[in-house]
Parts: C-alpha cells; structure tokens; sequence
C-alpha cells in the first residue's frame, strides 16, 4: 500500500460526498494536493492516503458518509474524514475511532496541514490556474459565501458551517473570469443562502477592474452577467430583493430560473420552522416573479410530516402546489437530524405517514410539471449539451434545467455535436420529466 517518494509521487484516494457546496470544497482541497505534487488515485487500496468529504446534514446521507469511511478503512489505514459530518468529530470516532482526524467543511488549510503530518509534501509546484474540478468541463459551481445566519429549527447548518461568511466579491469575480478563460460555458452561483450575499460584511463596496462595486448580490449578478456565459442561481430564499434579480433574468443577463425553498406552505408549520420568510406571501411573490420575467422556471422543495403536521397543514400544502404551479419541485419526509430544534417540537409523525403524504406531494406535483413541460412544445430556445451518445443522441439541459436536479432536452441527432455546445432547437414532445428536441441549425456557439 505505500510507496516510495523516489519512485511515484504520494497517492492521497479522495471521496467526494453532499451537495455542490461540499463539491467546491473538495475542488480546493484537490486543487491544493495536485499543485503540490500529489497524485490523486481512484482507488482507496493503492492509496497511501484517503480522504473522505462527508455529508452530515440528514439521516440517509450520514449513513452513506459513515459506508464511505467503513470502506477506505478496510482497504486503507490511513484515513482523514472532512466535511460536514467531521463537525462532530465525537460521533465519528465513535464509529470509527482508528481514523488519523476528524476535520469539520470548508476547512481546506487545516486537512493540507494534516496530510503534510501523515504524507509529507513532496515538492511545491503550481495548481493548474482553473484549479481542480468534479463537474464536466463546461459547467461550474461557484460559491460566494460560507455559513448561515438563520436558525432553521430542522437545519443544523449554522452548527456545521458557522455564520454568513460572504467572500469578497473581486476575488468572486476573478475566480469567475478563470473559469470562463478555461472553457466553462455555465457558472452555477451556489451558498447557503445565496441572496444574504454581502449582509455580514454591510455589503461593504469593494473594487472589480478599477470600479467600485458593492458586494451583494444584484451588482454581483449584473457583473457575472457581462462575462458572456449562463449564470445560474441557486438556494434563492424569497427575500423581497430577489425581484430586482429578477428583472436581470428579464433582460437576459442571467438565466431565468430561480431555486427557492420554500419548505411548506401553511402558516403555522413554517412558523414552528422558524422559516425566514414566513410572513411572506409566497403566491403573490410568485406572481410578481412571472410578471416581470414570463419565461421564469421556479423550482422548490418542500418537507412533509414535519412535527406537528396536521392533515390540514398538509391539504393547506397541497392547495398552495396546485395554485402555484411551481416548474419543478422536490419533496423530503422530515427526518430528525442529531442536534436540531425540531427534535424537541412536540407531535411527531409516524414515518410511514411522512412518506405517505411525500408520495402524495410528488404524484400531484408530476401532474403540474407534466403540464409545465407540454406548454414548451413547440417553443424555440438554446440549450447546453452535457454527454453525446450514438444510443441516445445529445443529452442537453434547457435554462429552466439545472444540473443533476432538473429534467433533461434530448435531441436524438447528436452527429457533429459535442458536450459544451450551445445548441439551438425546437421542442418536440415531452415526458413526466424530460423535454425531447430537434435541431433548428448547425450553429452550436450561439449564447
């Protein structure tokens, strides 16, 4: 399992678990490892070191982080566990106590400096200047901030995360002009809550090419809008700022696709949430959204069964779903998460009624989204090309389409196309999720 420094450079097996946050937290740590010579191996076996980045935030994804771990201990001894799970570094060494540390996310120096005690460094060269990447090369996600100043009484972020931390926005800028100069043709703006962008700091003005330029997040927006690819949004919480957000979708600056959510629609159940758009309301904010920008996507996720819950809240649910007529949605059963306020909340739902009422929740929702997709066809617009298959054609994604958590536009005539090509088509039919197109031209650099 080891090697010597004279024949190959260290082997550090990385494993990448959770959300896109997570993902920008192992590009840098990656990033780092590459640029001082590391080689970076698929395999846990032959490597002399691994790293795990876990998921800690509900109950399927600790279990899968703790597989993660229980893997690469019985093919490696040499095991360093990050990321959100390794904030409760007790609850992992409980588990696996023969694991060399535990670190907590978005804590690349500190892993670095770990791995240079277990792996020492073997020279200092340069990282690529795009940096390391695990999405494909013309898509991106860039974070802006760390943390999160609500207290969502289901969410133990903050906990895992700490507080808003907003970075600044000359460094966002340059980290984004790198990604367009490496052939990234889709930027995906991500934080935990990504319009806070800028409040923990005053939205202090900082300087972008010799201008002034406030750090929040519609001048940050308008700014990314400039540089010729998609900007995608994502975690947008429903504050009354995103309407002049919007309006940039309006104009073309950014994609017309907003990721809100919401949670749940009854009045009392985001109370005992303690959701920090509570006293909005959602449908008339909805309603605003599609009159300034009429092509707008809404995607939303929502919990069911969450303590408390009542067959009222729930239908109260169910009505705000068939009057909003969001795009897209996702729904989760309400899982106790160690460490959360709802744990304590009083009237806790069976688990076969939770996912009862989410299978419910989906079944209404595939009708609306169905219908959302049948009133495409027929519609012209430009798509990006994410894989090309002689079995399949193109597999494109739509601005209404996010990576991974959206539908797709397949073209059955993929000949000459190739992933990153903007394509422009006309939608032919659909599907519950998926939209199916034809070619209008050849041109594949369109924007």
């Amino acid at each position: 399992m080891s090697s010597s420094f004279s024949d190959q450079p260290p082997r550090v097996g990385f494993v990448s678990l959770g959300c896109p946050k997570a993902t920008v937290d192992s590009e840098q740590i990656l990033a780092r490892l590459c640029g001082e010579g590391y080689e970076i191996t698929a395999s846990n076996e032959d490597a002399d070191l691994v790293i795990i980045n876990t998921c800690g935030f509900i109950d399927a994804a600790i279990e899968e982080s703790l597989d993660a771990i229980g893997e690469a201990l019985a093919m490696n001894d040499k095991v360093i566990v990050t990321g959100c799970l390794g904030a409760r570094a007790e609850f992992v060494r409980e588990a696996y106590p023969q694991v060399l540390a535990v670190i907590g996310p978005h804590a690349t120096e500190t892993v670095m400096r770990t791995v240079h005690c277990y792996l020492p460094m073997p020279g200092d060269t340069d990282a690529p200047q795009q940096g390391v990447r695990l999405t494909p090369r013309h898509y991106a996600y860039l974070k802006i901030a760390e943390g999160c100043n609500h207290g969502c009484t289901f969410c133990i972020i903050p906990s895992l995360r700490g507080s808003l931390v907003s970075r600044p926005v000359h460094e966002v800028m340059r980290e984004a002009e790198t990604l367009v100069s490496a052939g990234v043709r889709e930027i995906i703006i991500i934080a935990q809550d990504t319009p806070a962008y800028g409040l923990d700091i005053g939205f202090r003005t900082g300087f972008w090419n010799g201008r002034p330029m406030k750090t929040r997040l519609l001048e940050l927006a308008n700014a990314l809008g400039e540089l010729g690819v998609w900007i995608r949004l994502h975690y947008m919480y429903p504050y009354p700022a995103v309407d002049k957000i919007v309006e940039l979708m309006a104009q073309g600056k950014i994609l017309p696709y907003l990721d809100v959510p919401f949670q749940h629609a009854s009045p009392r159940i985001l109370q005992a949430m303690r959701r920090p758009a509570d006293a909005e309301n959602a449908l008339e904010r909805i309603r605003r959204w599609r009159a300034i920008c009429p092509d707008i996507t809404i995607r939303s996720t929502f919990i069911t069964g969450f303590p408390g819950e009542t067959e009222e809240d729930f239908e109260h649910l169910l009505r705000f779903l068939e009057e909003a007529r969001l795009d897209r949605v996702g729904a989760f059963a309400y899982s106790p998460v160690e460490g959360a306020a709802a744990n304590a909340l009083p009237g806790a739902i069976p688990d076969d009624v939770r996912e009862d009422r989410r299978q419910q929740l989906l079944e209404l929702q595939e009708d609306i989204s169905t219908q959302c997709l049948e009133a495409r066809i027929g519609r012209e617009m430009t798509v990006l090309v994410d894989e090309v298959s002689e079995e399949e054609g193109a597999i494109a994604r739509s601005p209404g389409d996010a990576p991974d958590v959206d539908g797709l536009v397949i073209i059955p005539d993929g000949e000459g196309i190739e992933p990153g090509d903007f394509v422009r088509v006309r939608i032919t039919d659909c599907d519950v999720h998926d939209l199916y197109a034809e070619r209008l031209d050849d041109d594949k650099d369109g924007d």
